[in-house]
């Protein structure tokens, strides 16, 4: 996100209720933000193409193309691999949030929701995106090194030992820094949640399961035996190949 600090950030919110989509315009613009808003995927793309969009609030039931469709979209383009999504969901069912992370959304919200409820995760969210919290340690110069494959900490992308450019999202590239920087260590479940999602997703069984599951995909660390990434009996995961910041590992 390059953007003048004078710039507010612009939202787009895809509903197709016009009641939502005017209410939660004019609640974001009242409290500082810059607010479009679009019906459906069509609308979307139109937005897209004519504004710098600075992070989505997708409706997961939508005509024609669901959230879900359209998040994966925007996760298969490069433009927008790593362009924030929050995904509303009238149910707020666990499958649903599942579906949706497995898609590439950064936060859930249930409806109904109060508004304000929504400003907390869309700045919760925008400040992930715009910086890693927690790591006073993290070179943001040095790439980081392990198993043949490096990662630079301003790119979306990781580069396997073939030299080939690998896209992440942004919820994916959470979960790695946090590997990277405690590489060798058991991090429980609830200790993932709340270092890649700042502790506003509900710490609902599979999230980071899924998470892990893409990413190990990503390294090609197979599913049953994995030497990346390996699960602990009772504990949760384990970074366990060495990791060197600044020169190959």
């Amino acid at each position: 996100m390059n953007r003048s600090t004078h710039i507010p950030p612009h939202i787009l919110i895809v509903d197709d209720d016009l009641e939502i989509r005017t209410l939660l315009a004019e609640y974001l613009s009242a409290n500082g933000y810059q607010a479009s808003t679009a019906m459906d995927g069509d609308g979307l793309n139109d937005a897209m193409a004519t504004a710098n969009i600075d992070l989505i609030v997708l409706d997961l039931n939508l005509p024609g193309e669901d959230g879900l469709t359209l998040c994966r979209k925007l996760r298969a383009r490069s433009a927008q691999a790593n362009l924030p999504v929050i995904m509303l969901t009238a149910r707020g069912e666990p499958l649903d949030r599942i579906l949706g992370l497995e898609m590439g959304a950064d936060d859930y919200l249930a409806k109904p929701f109060e508004p304000r409820e929504l400003l907390a995760r869309i700045r919760s969210v925008l400040r992930r995106s715009q910086a890693m919290p927690g790591f006073p340690h993290e070179s943001m110069e040095s790439s980081w090194h392990f198993s043949g494959w490096r990662l630079d900490p301003q790119s979306p992308y990781l580069v396997n030992p073939a030299g080939t450019l690998i896209m992440l999202s942004g919820a994916e590239m959470r979960l790695l820094k946090v590997f990277l920087n405690h590489p060798n260590r058991v991090l429980t479940r609830e200790q993932l949640l709340d270092l890649t999602q700042d502790g506003q997703l509900e710490p609902f069984d599979r999230s980071i399961d899924i998470l892990v599951s893409r990413l190990r995909q990503k390294l090609n660390d197979e599913a049953r035996a994995p030497q990346i990434i390996k699960t602990v009996r009772n504990g949760g995961y384990m970074f366990a190949a060495p990791v060197n910041q600044g020169q190959p590992a």
